[in-house]
């Protein structure tokens, strides 16, 4: 595992929860062998960057823009079965 250096925790997040949530949480804790802190830091912050990876909505600055728009008016590359691909039913729509 990576070592990873200490940092010191100065902020605070304080949550309300079910006492089934914080009975499962508990045990969950219990099990990854850690502290309750790092398990709820831990999830958080790999929660935090899923949903910030998933945004629709990006600000660039003018060279990123330049560069942005020199890549999306490159002509389209053909992909080998790339076609087939698309042209192919759904598996997850029911007919």
């Amino acid at each position: 595992m990576a070592t990873q250096a200490r940092r010191t925790r100065s902020e605070r997040i304080e949550v309300r929860t079910t006492s089934e949530d914080r009975a499962l949480i508990d045990r969950a804790v219990t099990a990854s062998g850690t502290d309750l802190t790092s398990f709820v830091i831990t999830n958080l912050t790999i929660a935090a960057r899923r949903v910030l990876a998933d945004r629709t909505e990006f600000a660039l600055d003018d060279d990123g823009r330049d560069v942005w728009n020199e890549i999306n008016e490159r002509a389209p590359r053909d992909i080998t079965g790339l076609r087939s691909l698309i042209d192919r039913p759904s598996p997850f729509v029911d007919e």
